[in-house]
């Protein structure tokens, strides 16, 4: 992974000598005058309010046209939009919308888009959404309206996406009020002449209460609160006013005000941080390499191997065992593919993220691009955990093949499923659709399963990678091993440097995840990776350095697990988030949120399990081949 250190470090320069950069992957949409834009809408999803002490309250999304909802329809219906598969996993439902926008034609009067009458039923389920801070979201020209916001760190305005389905404020404290009416603001740029491009949408909602069959009169300030009774019918009115505003922002960075860094301080801090982590453990390794082993292969190879008595000691005394088939090498072997796998996945996709490629003008790419890379991967995989079966003597080679291509799928495939149920139950937009679904099928077991096949072929065909030692005909007892370098105590210790490492960066990742905020510090997420990569391979080849002077030879399960021991770290900080940052009010939200975090859990631990035990594999080749053996 340090060829991202490059390229990051390059891309975080260069965001600090500019305050503006160009997302690729998406062309300026040119309009003349009077000419339709689209509004569209997209699923109402749960927002962390303004307030520093604020949590989220829910993780279910709902249908922009929900029956409940009683939003204005289009003539004829709303029709769904194209959208991309990593759009749709990630929650988008995108509709067309009755509102009428056009270049640069402005409503000086309020414009009534429709009425509607809520029964009781929907007005208690619109007050409980409004009490859990639900937002709208909207797209023109691809970009989100949002409100205007300030930061009260560095006093910078910026544009929050989304705004508030409704107020729940303290005087609204008994039932909260239904934002019915948008003050909608669109920013143009004209880069030349008849030529103009939408560089932002904010929107003002309020709440407009009274006879709403009246005239309505948008500059009125003294207005009563619409508050949706529960113990009858109620009438609605939405309305909305278009104001169009000249804007110097030109096209290309128009997504600067929407992608705010909330104190950029914190980024820097957990880099340095994690830098300091690894150049310390990178030069602890080196010391003990370069003196402790370097020493003892000296002694050991200073030793008259003609002599009828030789007396060996520390890690050389198991060189006869150390390359000794492992307890479970299947299992072993399959979770090392397919943590290879994940790990080609991330490199790629942090690459493209770095060339700008997965913006979030670009909706739902960054999924697209990791189920894609991972289905393309599966070679790898399969190449990977063959080799390694092999040489752990494994002999069951299409069992091999065949469970290295479909277990983890399975078991990924049946999480989603399961959590897929609850978001149906719930009523939630998020739900995957069947056709979704299929196409995933598809994609794993019938692009991914027989990319794996072939890379196990291969695998096979290269055979076993050759030991340095031989292995001795009968193992060797082993002795009692310290407390610290027991399987489970070991794992823990050794996962709180890499998870140190990253727990800074971790909380902008899951706030991304679970809170509907555009995550995009791609340059420090890739260094940040780079260097739990670098803290993971370091830690594991000490640890079982470590274990092999205690006469412990059986070191590939620990490796593995101590290389993925901060996956455990991630569960824990991920409670601490919930406990913290949310506050969850419904079964199916806790459920959605466990069986999320369980699966970024096992993910991580694939990654740096895979990491650690690949490096110390290495570490432990390198060390025995360097002696000499009677």
């Amino acid at each position: 992974m340090m060829q991202w250190l490059l390229p990051g470090s390059l891309l975080l320069s260069f965001l600090a000598s500019s305050n503006a950069f160009y997302l690729p992957g998406a062309a300026p949409h040119d309009y003349a005058r009077g000419d339709e834009v689209k509004l569209l809408v997209n699923a109402l999803t749960p927002m962390l309010a303004g307030t520093d002490n604020a949590k989220l309250k829910s993780l279910i999304n709902y249908d922009y046209y929900n029956p409940q909802f009683h939003f204005c329809e289009p003539e004829g219906g709303h029709k769904s939009e194209p959208e991309s598969l990593g759009s749709i996993l990630f929650g988008d439902r995108i509709f067309n919308s009755p509102y009428n926008i056009k270049i640069l034609e402005n409503n000086g009067t309020c414009q009534t888009l429709c009425r509607t009458n809520v029964t009781p039923e929907d007005a208690k389920f619109i007050n409980d959404r409004i009490k859990e801070d639900y937002a709208l979201n909207w797209l023109v020209d691809g970009l989100p309206a949002a409100e205007m916001k300030i930061d009260l760190k560095t006093n910078d305005v910026f544009f929050d996406m989304g705004f508030n389905l409704g107020n729940d404020e303290e005087e609204f404290a008994e039932q909260p009020a239904l934002n019915n009416h948008y003050e909608i603001v669109l920013k143009y740029h004209q880069p030349k002449d008849s030529v103009y491009r939408v560089v932002g949408v904010l929107v003002w909602p309020s709440s407009r209460g009274g006879d709403q069959d009246a005239p309505i009169d948008c500059d009125a300030t003294e207005t009563s609160a619409l508050i949706l009774n529960e113990g009858s019918d109620n009438r609605v009115r939405y309305t909305y006013r278009i104001t169009w505003s000249e804007s110097d922002t030109p096209w290309a960075t128009r997504w600067d005000n929407y992608l705010h860094i909330f104190d950029p301080r914190i980024h820097w801090f957990s880099l340095i941080n994690s830098i300091v982590i690894v150049v310390f453990l990178c030069g602890m390794t080196s010391m003990i390499l370069l003196r402790t082993v370097s020493r003892d292969i000296s002694r050991y190879n200073a030793v008259d191997l003609n002599e009828d008595v030789q007396e060996d000691y520390g890690w050389k005394l198991v060189h006869g065992e150390v390359f000794r088939t492992p307890q479970h090498p299947m299992l072993l072997s399959v979770l090392v593919g397919n943590g290879a796998q994940l790990c080609a996945m991330v490199g790629v996709t942090l690459v493209f993220a770095l060339l700008g490629f997965l913006s979030p003008s670009n909706r739902g790419s960054l999924a697209t691009v990791m189920m894609i890379c991972w289905t393309l991967f599966g070679s790898i995989g399969g190449y990977m955990s063959s080799r390694i079966y092999a040489s752990m003597g494994g002999q069951n080679k299409r069992k091999n093949t065949f469970l290295t291509a479909t277990i983890l799928p399975t078991v990924v495939f049946g999480i989603v499923f399961l959590l897929d149920l609850f978001l149906i139950t719930a009523g939630s937009s998020g739900a995957v659709p069947f056709g979704t679904m299929a196409l995933i099928v598809v994609l794993w077991f019938g692009i991914s399963a027989p990319l794996s096949a072939i890379g196990s072929y291969y695998g096979s065909k290269h055979g076993a990678i050759t030991h340095p030692v031989r292995v001795n005909p009968i193992p060797r007892q082993i002795p009692p091993t310290p407390k610290y370098l027991k399987p489970w105590a070991a794992t823990l210790l050794a996962g709180i440097l890499p998870f140190g490492a990253a727990f800074v960066e971790l909380y902008f990742v899951l706030s991304s995840l679970f809170a509907s905020r555009a995550y995009y510090a791609f340059g420090f997420l890739a260094l940040t990776a780079g260097v739990v990569s670098l803290t993971t391979a370091t830690v594991s080849i000490l640890f079982t350095y470590f274990v092999l002077c205690a006469e412990e030879y059986r070191w590939h399960w620990r490796a593995f697990l101590t290389g993925g021991g901060s996956a455990i770290w991630l569960l824990a900080y991920g409670i601490f988030y919930w406990v913290s940052r949310l506050s969850l009010g419904s079964f199916s939200s806790v459920v959605l949120y466990m069986g999320y975090l369980l699966l970024l859990v096992l993910l991580d631990f694939l990654v740096t399990g895979t990491i650690g035990f690949l490096a110390t594999y290495w570490a432990v080749r390198r060390l025995y081949s360097a002696i000499r053996i009677d």
